[in-house]
């Protein structure tokens, strides 16, 4: 998943970007509302985490904008405001959680994966995400295909889960890099390329076609539908 932190507290914002990061997830962070702000509308995160009180705008006035503007990400708001009254303030804004300080990374975490937790999916599922045959843990970077349970790398994890997400469709690689990467990342011209080459390997071993097709001049689809009975035995 890709996260936007909009948070002020230096020391904050660093406790949380690193244990995010270290939970697998990709992380951005902004100090100030606005440019935070602007950064959740370009559209690429699956969660925010917001700061109640911000420089240039605060986190009640962020949310609310971001609703005006028809964007649904889901917002687990931090704050060290926590009535009842504070509470259902930042509810009524939008967010969709709200979670008081001080607090422990662990809630974090648990808390953003409810958010991120599809309604139909049972708790303690979060990471798991399935296609057809393919499932995909990305907790455990693991993935089950005809079978087999194939390991992967962090960004491997992470590339295979955005092409799972838009199974059947064109992912471009610039969509792949906004899910694997954050923003200070400078890539090459072939990292994505380079990432695709060595999931194609663990993922076809053994068949004759491969699942990630490559869409010339627009980026790479995953087809889980493709017809193996004439793949070679393994």
């Amino acid at each position: 998943m890709r996260i936007l932190v909009i948070e002020d507290d230096a020391r904050t914002a660093s406790y949380l970007v690193r244990g995010l990061g270290e939970s697998g997830h990709v992380v951005d962070a902004s100090a100030e509302g606005r440019d935070g702000l602007a950064m959740a509308l370009e559209g690429i995160y699956d969660a925010l985490i917001v700061d109640r009180c911000l420089p240039g705008m605060d986190g009640l006035s962020l949310v609310r904008q971001l609703r005006r503007e028809g964007m649904q990400t889901p917002v687990l708001m931090l704050s060290a405001l926590a009535s009842t009254q504070q509470r259902v303030e930042g509810l009524e804004a939008g967010c969709d959680d709200y979670l008081a300080k001080p607090y422990a990374f662990v809630e974090v975490l648990a808390r953003l994966e409810g958010l991120l937790r599809p309604r139909d999916q049972q708790p303690g599922k979060a990471s798991t995400l399935c296609v057809g045959e393919l499932c995909l843990d990305s907790a455990a970077r693991q993935v089950t295909w005809m079978g087999r349970t194939i390991s992967l790398a962090h960004r491997e994890t992470l590339i295979l889960e955005k092409l799972m997400k838009h199974c059947g469709e064109v992912v471009t690689r610039l969509m792949l890099l906004e899910s694997a990467w954050d923003y200070e990342f400078d890539p090459n011209d072939n990292v994505i390329d380079k990432h695709i080459y060595r999931l194609r390997r663990k993922l076809d071993d053994g068949f004759g076609i491969s699942l990630i097709a490559t869409i010339p001049g627009a980026g790479y689809c995953l087809n889980v539908s493709t017809n193996l009975s004439e793949a070679p035995a393994r």
